[in-house]
């Protein structure tokens, strides 16, 4: 699970890491629109940023047939809507009619976009369960986006500052094996993680132990923290 507050680039870092690991992976999207998502994964592998991305693509011809190349050894698929478990069903078996193989990555973006479980504690305990069958099932390592509280006194006073445990959302940090906790800070772009829970490893639920990258989000970029970017 990775959870933050609304706006710290949850899912930019999700996409980032799905495809700099570019194992087989089935993105499902509630969250994005295909727009933002494609002209994210474009970003990342053009080194333009959006506004740069999409002028390639209404120039058309060789500039975006080049944006288009760039794209083309990427294992993502996306499937983009409202998340329901039937959805999910078809969107996993049309990935093994196509593939012959079941994808190795599921993302969820996010737990809240499920059917159902925009707030109600029991639905978002079932869907999690479901994650953690799914995952059996599969052998996929399921990645979940998920939202912190953005009204706790700390997202007042700090609100750069990773979320601590307790912050998250009706408390659904019990069933991943790893939670990771996000924040960005807009001004410095110091982009911070925090691990709330490991089951075989450091942890800290407080989320005062982290660890620092550089992200830009026009480049949907994330980058070792102290480096500058090198953009096009």
């Amino acid at each position: 699970m990775v959870a933050g507050r609304s706006g710290t680039q949850k899912s930019g870092f999700a996409l980032w890491w799905t495809c700099q690991m570019n194992l087989p992976t089935l993105y499902l999207s509630a969250d994005m629109s295909p727009f933002t998502a494609s002209a994210r994964v474009a970003s990342m592998m053009t080194g333009l940023n959006t506004d740069g991305v999409e002028s390639q693509m209404l120039l058309g011809g060789e500039a975006r047939a080049s944006t288009l190349e760039s794209m083309k050894d990427l294992n993502l698929t996306f499937s983009f809507g409202p998340i329901t478990w039937p959805g999910v069903d078809a969107e996993i078996e049309a990935y093994v009619e196509l593939h012959n193989a079941y994808p190795e990555i599921i993302v969820i973006d996010n737990l809240m976009d499920i059917a159902g479980a925009a707030s109600d504690y029991a639905i978002q305990m079932d869907a999690m369960q479901n994650i953690t069958d799914m995952s059996r099932m599969t052998g996929a390592t399921n990645l979940v986006m998920h939202h912190s509280s953005d009204k706790s006194w700390d997202a007042r006073t700090d609100p750069w500052a990773p979320p601590s445990r307790d912050q998250i959302k009706n408390g659904m940090s019990e069933k991943p094996d790893l939670t990771l906790s996000v924040a960005l800070n807009p001004r410095s772009h110091e982009f911070r993680i925090a691990i709330l829970k490991q089951r075989m490893g450091f942890s800290d639920p407080t989320a005062s132990s982290y660890a620092s990258l550089r992200c830009d989000p026009e480049w949907t970029r994330f980058e070792p923290w102290g480096q500058t970017l090198t953009t096009i």
